[in-house]
């Protein structure tokens, strides 16, 4: 699972401006793009020993379309998109608890690897991907998954977000794990025994100071005990009424 590179503001700014010129384009009909390209001819006839190439020419197309759509500068574009950023930061964007486990506990090194998995994980994936970390939502229902990715899409998070249908038996992991984030209905397909090996692998691919959070409705006594007794060793920490808790969550010790 190769990572996403990571793409500097003004890479993303060019991309914005290309998009934007190459859109508008593809709305000209033929005869309206070859007007473009006389103008272009006649601004650089002005200019004292250019060779008038096609790539010189198109380029000075691309500079009128560019003038025409009035692009902003790109310092006007980044202001913006910082502030966007920070936005998407934010836990309530996503309609999450500034106290919420997620918010408060999971915050692994910059450009780690997540895993989201469970029904209703969207908020969670979204959230993690605006703060930078490459999110793998993995779920055996392809609706999951869908949804997962469709949220991502839609904000604008598609490149940190991968989505794969299957369950934990079957996902092989190929990156070591920051954090683990997970609903109730994850393993209620799994039997004990399979509930176990997939803890385990995850256990075992998870970083130093990594966590792993069950969060969400539907967290049963027994699975809390269940989880406690395979998760000897770190640091397990369980919120809510005993009978009925709202999250689980364990952190991996140091090596």
């Amino acid at each position: 699972m190769p990572r996403s590179p990571q793409r500097s503001l003004r890479h993303e700014y060019e991309l914005y401006v290309e998009n934007e010129i190459e859109a508008y384009k593809e709305s000209l009909p033929r005869s309206a793009l070859l007007k473009l390209g006389d103008e272009a001819v006649a601004a650089l006839r002005d200019q004292a020993q250019l060779a008038l190439t096609e790539l010189v020419v198109w380029e000075e197309v691309d500079r009128i379309i560019s003038r025409r759509l009035r692009l902003v500068s790109y310092e006007t574009w980044r202001r913006k998109r910082l502030k966007e950023q920070r936005e998407r930061q934010r836990p309530e964007h996503w309609g999450l608890s500034p106290d919420c486990a997620l918010a408060r506990e999971v915050h692994p090194p910059a450009d780690s690897n997540v895993l989201v998995t469970g029904d209703g994980g969207e908020r969670a994936a979204c959230y993690l991907a605006a703060h930078g970390y490459e999110v793998f939502a993995v779920a055996p229902e392809p609706s999951i998954v869908e949804r997962i990715v469709s949220a991502a899409a839609e904000h604008g998070l598609t490149e940190r977000v991968h989505g794969y249908i299957g369950d934990l038996r079957e996902w092989s992991p190929e990156v070591r794990l920051g954090a683990v984030v997970w609903t109730p209905s994850t393993f209620s397909e799994l039997s004990p025994a399979e509930r176990k090996q997939a803890v385990e692998l995850l256990q075992t691919v998870t970083q130093s100071g990594g966590v792993h959070l069950v969060t969400g409705s539907g967290i049963d006594a027994p699975s809390v005990r269940e989880l406690s007794a395979q998760y000897r060793g770190w640091k397990v920490h369980v919120e809510g009424p005993e009978t009925s808790p709202t999250s689980f969550l364990a952190r991996k010790g140091a090596a």
